[in-house]
């Protein structure tokens, strides 16, 4: 009896997942599940691992993200097992020491926090929401994004921006005046190593980076602010990235030039799927309207170590 290939293994799993194909060469085509187009144009290559869509080019360097976001438990766990894959967690601790899930940072809201969301607001609040509507924030950004405000206290005078960790507790916050104080951002004492709403947050699908939350929240769903820092291999923003394999599309304020190109060099040297917005003439996501952002994400360029290299090698 002939055995089968491991190519012909992992054909039967791609075909589970995507549907019917035919072959071209060396290549298998399939319907692509991002654009949905009625014709077979995703190309894949399981020899080299490849894949790219000759419609919408949603394109990648590693199948397996293919099955981890479209497959049942059941594909993933059979394309593992003959990919031979390390296991996830002992490579991580071998990268970054142990993972430890029960140092969780949790915070308290202030003491004067009043949630936006709610129906029947006090009159104090009216600074607050004409505030975040001169930002094009909406109602439904509102109550997404559980943004609150406090009429007294430290905080008096700000909205306030609450950040969900893992368990549902609060891991940080952000605050900002809208009473024109002399400090505009007023934030509490606890570490900024934390994932901004890591409740909220699918890593089975692209992650987008942003600087501040006023720009997560143009961006849209799966946006995470850096708080003004950036990413080492010691953040647990990065770890978790690592973990999973998540592409990441980077948006960060014009300016930070500089920090973008740390990202992009960590990244690759994790061989992380890297696509860049770009967001000029504004000066960061928080300008834009989300419609605005939408079209720029759809345009964002993929960052291989050719095309970075090239860049940085022109402006020198």
């Amino acid at each position: 009896m002939a055995t089968v290939s491991e190519e012909e293994k992992k054909l039967n799993i791609l075909k589970n997942v995507l549907g019917d194909f035919y072959k071209n060469n060396s290549e298998y085509l399939f319907h692509c599940p991002s654009c949905s187009h009625h014709k077979r144009k995703l190309s894949v290559n399981i020899d080299k691992n490849v894949y790219k869509c000759w419609v919408c080019d949603w394109s990648g360097r590693s199948l397996y993200r293919i099955i981890r976001r479209y497959g049942n438990s059941s594909d993933k766990a059979n394309w593992r097992s003959f990919d031979e894959e390390v296991d996830v967690q002992n490579f991580l601790e071998k990268l970054f020491g142990p993972q430890d899930d029960t140092d969780i940072q949790q915070i308290d809201l202030p003491k004067n926090f009043i949630s936006l969301a709610n129906k029947n607001l006090p009159i104090s609040a009216t600074r607050a929401v004409n505030y975040l509507e001169s930002r094009d924030i909406s109602k439904t950004d509102i109550i997404r994004w559980k943004i609150g405000y406090c009429e007294q206290g430290k905080y008096s005078g700000r909205v306030v921006i609450p950040s969900f960790g893992p368990t549902g507790r609060p891991n940080y916050f952000v605050s900002r005046s809208y009473d024109n104080s002399w400090k505009k951002y007023l934030n509490p004492a606890g570490s900024k190593n934390i994932i901004f709403n890591d409740l909220y947050l699918d890593f089975d699908s692209d992650i987008i980076l942003v600087e501040g939350a006023f720009d997560a929240i143009k961006a849209g769903e799966n946006s995470i602010p850096l708080l003004g820092s950036t990413l080492t291999e010691n953040h647990i923003l990065f770890q978790k990235i690592i973990e999973n394999d998540t592409p990441v599309v980077l948006a960060l304020d014009s300016d930070a030039l500089k920090k973008t190109n740390k990202l992009i060099e960590l990244f690759l040297k994790y061989d992380i799927e890297i696509r860049q917005v770009d967001i000029s003439p504004f000066n960061d996501v928080g300008e834009m309207t989300k419609e605005q952002f939408l079209e720029r994400k759809k345009d964002a360029v993929f960052v291989s170590h050719h095309n970075y290299l090239t860049n940085r090698i022109s402006r020198i």
